[in-house]
């Protein structure tokens, strides 16, 4: 055990509140009263083997930095919100240690800004969108009998009949100019064209930026324009755009201006006024929660007025699935649509929407973003309203789905996950092989006083520890599993009891003294038998999870 920690520091990971087992919010006093007891148990002065008292000395001196950290307003305020690597910063030793918590914080941020500035030149931003319009009219509304003897009439044509491609990327010149260059192709029934745009970004001030833009194309002429965005009071901003088209038909001038403001925190009001070519003047309400988004809008103008509803329903599970639908009434006839979008890997949302209108007809809309890349497919079924043509786009999106989602999806995200999992282990393999070697060592430090802490509880029959396990509990009858993915940690609880008390704060158990991670990237739970007042109790709880013991709703029912 001599060479258990060598002469590596801590982790960059480890947890300094963990470490002294206190609440992100702890006071000074808080602070102090931990560390104190921590450096009573690890005081090298305490050990008279050589091999403990190396030992010991490692650990006070962790213990010792996480307290020096806490306990300075300035680098506490800089671990707060950065983390070790805040204390770490290239720069850092030129900053005056009397400043307050807010110029710290304040002087941090502009370092932090030099450093991304050296990075701009390695940035950008790429957006793309691909849609292919599909006409699959002939699936549901074929021609009269008169046309079948035609070459090719007895199967229904699918066919492509528009396609459109768009690309933008972003450079950054400085902090804060950015250049954007952009470009589309766009082709419907053999005839094409495309467009290329350049605009240049410059943010003036916290209140607001500019944006110049330059834009020419086969399907129009050469196109200027000027957007300014600007925050007028802190819950109201405003929008304002101008764009000048010049054509054989002369200069078209066009503007837009868009007002929002914040009704409340979740509640945002636009209005918004356009003139040119098509002119119009739109009100619209968006309320936006955790769990759902409504949209209320209503329009008057050229060549379409309308009104329209939209609402749409988050669900809090893993793959974030929302339904959503809406109508929309107005001058060009009526559109009903719903529909569903829901995660299928890290980067990717697939969603499916059905629009069932008049005179439109019913189409099929299927989406899928990958990344910042959005791939549109809208499939036109019938100029009609068609009771099959409507059943067939809501049930084949689903049972396609499902059957992807059961053959092809979970099979490769399990087998992803389990990579990522594996290539996590043995990355972390060293540091893990570490933290391993500290508990056993903190253990062994803390054998002696484990023994008088259960000496005084048990003379008032107090918290008696009898078996703590922390890590992944399998569910399954394979001991030997359970075995690898938890480790004893029932002497580092007995020593943080104290006045027959043990409590644990919010943070990941993982950091306090005694413990290690058993099992890199799963969840984990702390497991306790304990004696209270000579009665067995039991409790577990998630690793983030507090825990406060003992407590009368941990006692185990005997008679049951």
């Amino acid at each position: 055990m001599a060479t258990a920690f060598g002469e590596e520091e801590a982790p960059d990971n480890a947890d300094y509140y963990s470490l002294l087992n206190v609440r992100r919010e702890a006071s000074q006093e808080e602070l102090k009263s931990s560390y104190r007891r921590l450096c009573m148990l690890y005081h090298p002065d305490k050990h008279r083997d050589l091999e403990l008292k190396k030992q010991a000395e490692q650990l006070f001196n962790l213990v010792h930095q996480a307290y020096e950290v806490l306990s300075d307003p300035q680098s506490r305020a800089i671990y707060d919100v950065y983390g070790k690597k805040g204390l770490e910063m290239e720069g850092w030793e030129v900053v005056e240690r009397k400043r307050t918590a807010a110029e710290i914080r304040e002087e941090f941020e502009r370092l932090e800004r030099e450093r991304e500035e050296r990075r701009l030149q390695q940035r950008t931003n790429p957006k793309g969108t691909i849609s292919v319009g599909i006409d699959a009219t002939e699936l549901f509304d074929r021609y009269d009998e008169e046309f079948e003897d035609m070459p090719g009439s007895s199967f229904p044509q699918v066919e492509i009949n528009r396609m459109h491609i768009s690309q933008s990327i972003e450079a950054p010149l400085t902090a804060a100019d950015t250049a954007i260059l952009s470009g589309s192709l766009s082709t419907q029934n053999g005839n094409g064209g495309g467009t290329i745009n350049l605009a240049l970004r410059k943010v003036t001030s916290a209140k607001g930026w500019g944006e110049l833009e330059f834009g020419a194309g086969d399907l129009q002429g050469p196109v200027f324009g000027l957007k300014i965005f600007r925050n007028l009071t802190p819950k109201c901003f405003v929008t304002t755009s101008c764009a000048l088209q010049f054509s054989s038909r002369g200069v078209r001038p066009g503007l837009t201006t868009v007002m929002a403001r914040h009704l409340d925190k979740n509640t945002m009001g636009y209005v918004q006024w356009r003139w040119g070519i098509q002119s119009s003047m739109n009100t619209s309400v968006v309320r936006d929660t955790k769990t759902s988004h409504f949209t209320m809008a209503l329009q008057l103008g050229i060549p379409h007025t309308f009104a329209m509803v939209s609402y749409q329903h988050k669900f809090q599970d893993e793959e974030q699935t929302r339904l959503k639908g809406s109508i929309k009434a107005g001058t060009f006839g009526t559109v009903l649509e719903y529909g569903a979008e829901r995660k299928i890997s890290r980067h990717s949302i697939i969603g499916a929407t059905v629009s069932i209108g008049v005179p439109q007809g019913v189409s099929l809309k299927v989406k899928l973003n990958r990344a910042s890349q959005t791939y549109f497919f809208p499939i036109h079924l019938t100029d009609q309203l068609l009771p099959s043509a409507v059943f067939y786009a809501t049930v084949a999106p689903l049972v396609v789905y499902v059957a992807m989602h059961r053959l092809i999806i979970k099979p490769y995200l399990n087998s992803q996950k389990e990579r990522e999992l594996e290539k996590q282990r043995q990355n972390s393999a060293s540091e893990i092989h570490h933290k391993k070697q500290e508990a056993e060592a903190a253990v062994q430090l803390m054998q002696e006083s484990v023994r008088r802490i259960i000496e005084a509880e048990e003379s008032k029959m107090g918290l008696i520890i009898v078996n703590a396990w922390y890590g992944k509990f399998v569910t399954d009858n394979s001991q030997k599993n359970e075995r690898v993915k938890v480790i004893d940690v029932t002497v580092p609880l007995q020593c943080l009891v104290k006045d027959s008390k043990l409590i644990l704060t919010e943070t990941s158990k993982v950091g306090l003294p005694g413990f290690y991670d058993p099992c890199v990237g799963e969840d984990k739970s702390l497991k306790v038998l304990y004696q209270f007042r000579g009665v067995l109790h039991q409790v577990m709880s998630s690793d983030n999870e507090p825990l406060r013991i003992p407590k009368q709703s941990h006692k185990i029912d005997i008679d049951g």
